[in-house]
């Protein structure tokens, strides 16, 4: 069985972070483990409170699965303090780690900075470069060039321009790109820039629902699982895009805000159990 490691932050709604990658995982037949980089007390309201966990905890984790247990893919999620973001980079380096996917939890979809700008700083320059695939939201995309290309002010509101910066960003970590564009005014559109610059664009129907929780944490958790059964890293990113897609379409309404995707949902489906 092949086997993954979610690097991230826990969610004490379920709907995102480590709790959505392990359901994920599950979903896709390979095997979930995790190591715990901060722990948030949030719902489907929001983020109340969030507690990070000690860089040597979270060294400890990663080490007591890659000795014993092994891994075959790496999602790596919320890294808000500088001293996790190298110990996460020094360990990859000392294991010399394959199919890493980096979501860089920077900003929120609504635009607000969820780490400061030294770890942000550090999380750019040591983990882009690292990555096998980086997958960031319009925002992060814009905050990562501004890191990279001081004198590059663009504002990412097109395929087009996604495109554009997924180039940049490529150009600069020598990696593959896929910027998400959930968030733009009209169609839905992502955008995969590869390392040899050959771009690939995955329209997408806007589903009619507000239950969108987690959803950029369950498509790089797909990636994740997909490279670890062997897929290359555009059939990963088009098997996730469908996955996702139907995550979205058996949302669940779930709480007073926005509800989560439903990675199991399919896989209750096939089971013939009914959701109530």
């Amino acid at each position: 069985m092949k086997k993954v490691i979610t690097i991230a932050g826990s969610d004490s709604g379920g709907g995102a972070g480590v709790q959505t990658d392990l359901k994920t995982f599950a979903a896709h037949g390979v095997y979930g483990t995790s190591a715990i980089t901060a722990v948030t007390a949030q719902n489907t309201m929001g983020v109340i409170s969030v507690e990070n966990i000690i860089s040597k905890m979270v060294k400890d984790q990663i080490k007591a699965v890659f000795d014993d247990i092994g891994v075959d893919s790496i999602k790596i999620g919320m890294l808000s303090d500088v001293d996790t973001i190298d110990v996460v980079y020094e360990i990859l380096k000392e294991y010399d780690m394959k199919n890493i996917v980096l979501d860089p939890v920077m900003i929120s979809t609504s635009g607000f900075d969820l780490i400061g700008n030294q770890a942000k700083k550090v999380l750019i320059s040591k983990l882009l470069p690292l990555a096998d695939i980086i997958t960031p939201n319009l925002f992060e995309a814009e905050s990562i060039l501004k890191e990279i290309k001081g004198d590059v002010d663009l504002k990412i509101d097109s395929p087009e321009k996604m495109s554009e910066a997924g180039k940049m960003i490529s150009k600069f970590s020598k990696k593959n790109v896929l910027i998400k564009g959930g968030h733009l005014e009209k169609k839905a559109c992502d955008v995969l820039v590869m390392s040899d610059m050959s771009v690939y664009y995955f329209e997408n129907d806007r589903i009619d629902t507000k239950n969108t929780h987690g959803t950029g944490c369950t498509l790089s958790s797909a990636i994740a699982s997909n490279l670890a059964l062997g897929y290359s890293i555009e059939d990963s990113v088009e098997k996730s895009k469908e996955f996702i897609s139907k995550a979205i379409q058996r949302s669940l309404d779930i709480g007073k805000g926005c509800g989560p995707t439903n990675p199991l949902g399919e896989m209750y489906e096939k089971l013939g159990m009914e959701v109530k």
